[in-house]
């Protein structure tokens, strides 16, 4: 993030089902489509039992366009529909952050 601080992480929790037709896909299409969104700043992603994707962005604002616009929108409602079991969304202030390297 490179001391954007201030900013805002997103941070999606999930359980998927066993449906996985197309998930990947689309996974990777949100990751590019967010990547082009103005005020984002980052992503990371792992997903074992879980899936915890947290992506990074400079303002409530930049969220807020990201969530309505019509190709995650569309998104939003396959996860919901055939992807998910459950999920969780939150959104944070980051106040702070460091980091080490090896």
């Amino acid at each position: 993030m490179n001391n954007h601080t201030p900013y805002y992480a997103v941070i999606f929790t999930n359980i998927r089902t066993d449906y996985d037709e197309g998930y990947l896909a689309m996974a990777e299409q949100m990751e590019t489509l967010a990547k082009q969104q103005p005020g984002f700043l980052g992503v990371e992603s792992v997903r074992d039992t879980i899936g915890i994707t947290v992506s990074y962005w400079e303002s409530l604002d930049a969220i807020a366009k990201w969530k309505a616009h019509t190709d995650h929108v569309l998104a939003q409602q396959k996860g919901k529909t055939d992807w998910y079991k459950w999920y969780k969304t939150r959104i944070c202030l980051v106040e702070r952050e460091y980091d080490f390297h090896k």
